[in-house]
């Protein structure tokens, strides 16, 4: 049966996992836990926990578990899904048996310490329960210690769990039901082959639950496989993200990120905030930057040792760290609930990872910033993210000069205001009063002496940065984001009927008025992906359907399928050789061909110019996204 569970319908509709399925749409009732047919000692764990009524995925979850039967639970993360699968398997466990009856899956470290606590916390009124996670990057000495004088529940990560069941140290064969968390990340992962393993070592009769955001074809394949007529109840949304969240969006050069990173979080009322970063090595460079400016900051990826990752989560937690700069990885599964703040560093590699960063903030019913920080040539990608959250992303002006210096001279005055009204400051009233009468000076100058002597040399009031002489007036938002127009030329003549200059060609791609394309789009667009400076880009003319440009001749070819790929304005380039006596404005069937990259021809040109320094700029910058996405999978 497929059960789409009370809240709001969502365009992706997954009940064909089961064939035979019917739909029946649960109905909104005042449900509570008592209504459930949990264990006593599990009921008291969670009123001690403070819930009372169950989440959409919980209830419906929930009563097919307790019945021993198999499910296939579709939600995103934040709807409680932890809790629907851990309070009716700890209802059918027998804390008098040592062997292991509970085995839960989950892609990452964070996710797998995250749901062995919740498992702790749902059973700390069951005398004996033992829970064990268990991943890799930790001794394995006190996991085979723990597993020897025996748990009833196991979460880990697939890799160690196969480890522990090749090595004997881990037995499956009392198992009465396996979960795999977050299938759908662990397939992204690369642990389809693990899982598999897992599942083939699985007593038949095992019950299982697998959650999952999204059913992809190869989980849907596992399910087929080892699920038994699984029951399938999918939490539908219209948004994919929690509409607690405010999601916002500003544009900004590379070389203005730091900049603005630290006027967002001096104009921004924070608690806690994740900022992301795509490598490993910008966290620890970004972390670094901000604790010299004097915030509580610190990294969090891949390489930090465990413990110290660890120790990092919960400086957060307690408030000893207010900031986190982490990687998508090392940040999956973090639960903390006083993150206030999401801010996207960098755009993530993927949309559907965008879900996952801000899913970290608004939760426990609290409500939460999401910041995404992009370039000019990324417009491509927010309309993307927008299409798959079903949601639309507020794009706002950097604050301002004048904003961070109001909220300065605020916070000064507070400060002020705290220590009049908290501290005895009798003795310095008396010192500034004598002072002023022997040094001639008025107490408002002693005053204004003392506050300048507080900044240590450090000015209160931030100044305007001076712009290039050559950039017009423009609004707000694109005065702080300027650098990129300002260093090609501005007066970009129409391509349409002039003749192509020697040494370059002409494109057509299949964007143009319709799309709402500017010129800067695509050459930001080319800049970007293809690493041709502005300067080595011709004449652009953009008609209703479609637009030429004119590139360099003999373009290698590694940097042509690149731009063919090239999203921009929410529609793919799909560049190709331009004919003027071919070509129409209505987007004919014409297929150009483009000049043949010959020994002889347009490749020794482009090799020798302007050009081939983009194309060697080009295939090392691959090279080194190549490495990047190597360190990334280790």
């Amino acid at each position: 049966m497929t059960h789409p569970a009370n809240s709001p319908s969502s365009s992706n509709d997954d009940s064909d996992t089961n064939p035979n399925s019917t739909e029946n749409v649960c109905k909104d009732t005042p449900l509570t836990f008592r209504d459930l047919a949990l264990s006593e000692s599990v009921q008291q764990a969670v009123s001690k926990s403070g819930y009372e009524s169950p989440s959409s995925i919980q209830a419906a979850v929930i009563p097919f578990l307790l019945d021993g039967r198999d499910v296939i639970g579709q939600a995103q993360t934040g709807t409680g899904k932890t809790a629907a699968f851990a309070l009716p398997a700890l209802s059918r466990i027998d804390p008098s048996k040592s062997a292991v009856q509970v085995l839960v899956l989950a892609p990452t470290r964070e996710l797998a310490l995250q749901v062995s606590k919740s498992f702790s916390t749902y059973g700390s009124c069951m005398k004996g329960l033992s829970v064990l996670p268990i991943y890799g990057g930790q001794d394995y000495e006190p996991q085979l210690r723990q597993l020897r004088r025996g748990v009833q529940v196991v979460v880990g990560t697939p890799g160690r769990v196969i480890d522990h069941i090749k090595r004997g140290t881990l037995s499956v064969k009392s198992l009465d039901c396996l979960v795999l968390d977050e299938a759908d990340e662990m397939l992204n992962m690369g642990f389809l082959e693990d899982v598999q393993f897992v599942l083939d070592q699985t007593p038949s009769e095992t019950q299982i639950a697998l959650f999952s955001a999204t059913l992809p074809e190869p989980i849907r394949r596992i399910a087929k496989k080892h699920l038994k007529n699984p029951e399938t109840i999918q939490i539908k949304q219209r948004t994919m993200t929690a509409a607690s969240i405010r999601q916002r969006a500003l544009y900004v050069t590379p070389r203005q990120k730091p900049e603005l990173l630290m006027r967002l979080l001096e104009a921004e009322q924070t608690d806690g905030v994740i900022v992301f970063a795509k490598t490993k090595e910008s966290t620890t460079t970004l972390a670094d930057e901000l604790t010299r400016s004097g915030y509580a900051a610190a990294a969090l990826n891949g390489d930090m040792p465990q413990g110290l990752r660890e120790r990092t989560v919960q400086k957060l937690k307690s408030g000893d760290l207010n900031i986190l700069v982490a990687t998508d990885v090392a940040a999956r599964g973090l639960d903390v609930s006083r993150i206030s703040h999401v801010i996207n560093y960098d755009a993530p590699h993927d949309n559907e990872s965008y879900v996952h960063r801000i899913g970290r903030t608004g939760r426990a019913g609290r409500s939460g910033e999401a910041i995404l920080l992009l370039s000019k040539g990324q417009t491509g990608r927010l309309k993307a993210i927008e299409r798959l959250t079903r949601q639309s992303i507020e794009i706002v002006h950097p604050p301002s000069t004048a904003e961070i210096n109001k909220k300065r001279v605020d916070g000064f005055k507070e400060r002020i205001r705290e220590t009049i009204a908290e501290k005895d400051v009798t003795f310095f009233k008396q010192m500034i009063n004598e002072y002023a009468e022997t040094s001639g000076h008025s107490v408002e100058m002693v005053a204004a002496a003392l506050a300048d002597m507080a900044q240590n040399g450090r000015p209160l009031l931030l100044k305007d940065v001076p712009k290039a002489k050559r950039v017009k007036e423009r609004s707000a938002k694109r005065d702080f984001d300027n650098s990129y127009e300002s260093d090609r030329p501005s007066n970009r003549r129409s391509s349409r009927g002039a003749p192509v200059r020697e040494g370059m060609q002409r494109f057509r791609v299949e964007v143009g008025h319709v799309d709402g394309l500017k010129p800067g789009n695509l050459v930001g667009a080319i800049a970007n992906e293809a690493g041709i400076e502005g300067r080595c880009i011709g004449p652009i003319n953009i008609e209703t359907h479609y637009s030429t440009v004119d590139l360099p001749e003999g373009m290698p070819n590694d940097i042509f399928q690149t731009l063919r790929r090239t999203w921009v304005v929410g529609k793919q380039l799909e560049i190709r050789g331009f004919d003027d006596r071919k070509s129409h404005d209505g987007g004919s069937s014409h297929k150009g061909k483009r000049k043949p990259f010959s020994k002889n021809g347009g490749a020794k040109r482009f090799a020798k110019g302007a050009a081939g320094e983009a194309g060697a700029k080009f295939r090392k910058k691959k090279k080194n996204k190549k490495k990047a996405e190597k360190a990334f999978a280790k």
